[in-house]
């Protein structure tokens, strides 16, 4: 396979049913992650407080699902293993429906949080299967593509349910996410399992992972890349209303500005990135990620309320580029440098990162935005100067990293 076949857009008829579920999976989510805070006022008589305190004890505790089922997938396949984490999922949004303590809200949000986390290791192992060497991050960049469209489908939704307010319609949120996920599983049945192929060495265990250092190198920066992920939900809309006072609509147009670009550009971008080396990419999406947050910080400075507004979605659109051009990279990259046999372990491991990253940005974030503009953009300027380091360095150390886009 040649470069050139980079440019050719993935079969999806060949997986239909598997991209089908990525999408209603996503759309599941769409629906109830912008208003996870409301339902809960609405359906229980417990505080704010007591919901979020409830929430991130879920997602701490969720942390070592993901390394913990990196074993499982090696030995048995990626495929039982997501269709367990779908299954788990569909079963703590049905709680969510009887919660009213806080203890209650943690067991199944702990649910929900260990069900991702597991998905997103096992993800990785099959998309790196199912798709040929030189389409890899075709394939990354189209699931990511049909993801983000499914977010801001089930977002739409989602404002419906709020207009209207009622417990009711908040309730059939959780209902018509708990069965995306139950038709996730349906459609994951005809996805080929994913398993090692007899013989394949895979003596050493996590033993093996944890001593590989160029792995752990790539590892540091997939932290840092997650961190830059996690600034559009947490610090980018609060930012713009409630430190630069501009129109609530400004949050809603950064979302959409990124939705759009992501869900309708990415493989475009990943087409004409076709023949280009790796790990260079990925530092032109960090410096992308800096320029925003430059941005967002000279928005500060900027007298007049439209202007900002544009100095604010101009940086929208520089830091979404950083996360066009890194996304599908950094998944093929981690999936690429796995040996077959160990690939569940590698895989769950650096997902790990992005999961640390998911825990601890919105304490870090909202901490730092209270300090004022310069205490949180240049911090994460200095993030991104070190991703684009440490990218710097996988393009010496791992071979896939060095590789070209679409090469093989």
């Amino acid at each position: 396979m040649s470069i050139s076949d980079c440019t050719v857009r993935p079969s999806i008829a060949r997986h239909g049913r598997f991209v089908a579920a990525i999408v209603i999976d996503s759309l599941g989510t769409g629906v109830f992650v912008p208003v996870s805070m409301l339902y809960f006022l609405a359906a229980t008589s417990l505080t704010l407080v007591q919901i979020g305190a409830a929430l991130t004890t879920a997602g701490l505790l969720a942390l070592p699902a993901g390394p913990l089922v990196g074993g499982l997938v090696d030995r048995y396949g990626a495929k039982p293993v997501l269709q367990a984490a779908n299954l788990a999922q569909a079963l703590g949004f049905a709680g969510y429906l009887v919660v009213g303590q806080t203890w209650q809200i943690a067991i199944c949000a702990w649910l929900n949080s260990a069900g991702r986390a597991v998905f997103f290791s096992c993800y990785g192992v099959t998309v790196t299967a199912l798709a040929a060497p030189g389409q890899r991050e075709r394939w990354f960049g189209l699931l990511g593509s049909v993801r983000n469209l499914g977010y801001a489908l089930g977002g739409l939704l989602s404002a419906v349910a709020v207009t209207i307010g009622t417990h009711g319609a908040y309730a059939a949120i959780v209902v018509v996410n708990a069965l995306s996920y139950v038709a996730a599983f349906v459609l994951m049945r005809a996805v080929p399992n994913v398993r090692p192929e007899a013989g394949q060495d895979a003596a050493g265990g996590w033993g093996r992972v944890l001593r590989d250092r160029r792995y752990l190198s790539l590892v540091a920066h997939q932290l840092c890349f997650a961190i830059s992920l996690f600034v559009l939900n947490i610090a980018i809309p609060v930012y713009a209303v409630d430190v630069l006072k501009l129109p609530g609509w400004t949050a809603g147009a950064v979302f959409t500005l990124n939705t759009l670009m992501v869900g309708f550009g990415q493989g475009i971008v990943v087409g004409w990135l076709g023949g280009r080396i790796r790990s260079r990419v990925l530092v032109a999406g960090h410096a992308c990620f800096a320029v925003g947050y430059l941005l967002f910080l000279a928005a500060v400075r900027v007298p007049a309320p439209a202007l900002a507004v544009g100095v604010v979605l101009l940086g929208a659109g520089s830091y979404t580029f950083g996360e066009i051009l890194g996304g599908p990279i950094t998944s093929t990259v981690a999936a690429e440098s796995a040996p077959d046999a160990l690939r569940g372990r590698y895989l769950a491991l650096n997902q790990l990162a992005v999961t640390v990253a998911g825990a601890v940005a919105p304490a870090a974030l909202s901490g730092l935005l209270s300090n004022g503009p310069a205490s949180v953009w240049l911090p994460l300027v200095g993030v991104s100067v070190l991703g684009a380091a440490l990218a710097t360095t996988i393009g010496k150390v791992v071979p896939a990293a060095q590789s070209r886009i679409g090469g093989v």
